[in-house]
């Protein structure tokens, strides 16, 4: 039997992506028939694929010669959130763009992650179904296909997705606020909610009400509180800190094809776990279990 323990990294994290994580080799229908067969168990109980793991849960593997040869030596070059035959849900870190750049040298998500399935599944092309900036981390739904491609993004256009930001902004904040400013003459709402102030900076859950571009950046920076480490929005930068103090930390939607209701959220960075460690005169055990408690998404719809 093999045995880990959840580590921060993994905090908030669905055990599907654990385990594909863990495997990162394995083809899906081997991880199904894993969980499906009682071989995974958290905690002594078999889980759902969906269920989210908390920090020191216990997470037990049943030992076969077939899963040892599955067992990635090195971290996986993508922290899959997410994977079926439509999309694949990816942990995007801050500092790597979605598409390509001026740069042709420069490393992009879609670039890293069809290289990633050529070499698990000997082909792969993928499509950008929502974007984050550069210096944003958190999760990116990448389309497999141009079929899904146009499925997503129809679903995103009628019904919007449900997301839910993490940012750590300078300044204090009252408990609950609504920014209602217009951007580039259009209607933009963003809704947030203070989880604590410490060492000149609050951390807030996000909830943007349209989508805009940069509109969580820009509206932070309009009541006088930049987030950290964003330069081109007055934020202070951070040492040690890539990007800025903006994470993707769940995100909710309806699946076109499928009809599931799926609410894939995104572990925090290693960077941002730690400054919010130093902000918050917390311990980091205490901190993450206030995340477990944010209030869900909310949806975000063009208008």
């Amino acid at each position: 039997m093999l045995t880990f323990q959840i580590e921060p990294q993994d905090h908030f994290r669905r055990v599907d992506s654990f385990l594909r994580n863990l495997l990162p080799s394995a083809n899906a229908s081997y991880l199904k028939k894993l969980l499906a067969s009682g071989h995974l168990t958290v905690n002594g109980e078999p889980p759902q694929p969906g269920q989210i793991l908390k920090l020191s849960d216990q997470v037990n593997l049943k030992e076969s010669s077939k899963t040892a040869a599955f067992l990635g030596q090195t971290p996986p070059a993508l922290d899959i959130l997410f994977e079926d035959t439509w999309i694949l849900c990816v942990n995007k870190a801050a500092g790597l763009a979605v598409h390509r750049t001026v740069d042709p040298e420069e490393a992009n998500l879609v670039q890293v992650g069809e290289e990633f399935l050529k070499r698990r599944d000997g082909t792969g092309r993928l499509r950008p179904v929502n974007r984050l900036d550069k210096g944003t981390s958190g999760a990116v739904i990448l389309a497999k296909s141009a079929v899904a491609a146009g499925m997503f993004g129809k679903m995103v256009q009628d019904e919007g997705l449900g997301k839910l930001y993490l940012a750590v902004v300078e300044g204090k904040l009252p408990k609950k606020g609504e920014i209602d400013a217009p951007l580039d003459g259009k209607e933009s709402l963003t809704r947030y909610v203070r989880l604590f102030n410490g060492g000149g900076a609050a951390l807030v859950a996000v909830y943007p009400l349209t989508g805009r571009m940069h509109q969580i950046r820009q509206h932070f920076k309009l009541i006088g509180h930049p987030i950290l480490g964003d330069r081109r929005y007055g934020g202070k930068p951070v040492t040690g800190l890539t990007g800025h103090a903006l994470h993707s930390f769940t995100t909710r939607l309806v699946h076109p094809a499928t009809g599931e209701e799926l609410e894939i959220p995104a572990p925090l960075p290693a960077e941002l776990l730690s400054l919010l460690t130093k902000l918050s005169a917390q311990q980091q055990e205490a901190l993450l279990q206030a995340l477990s408690e944010i209030p869900t998404c909310e949806m975000a719809i063009e208008v």
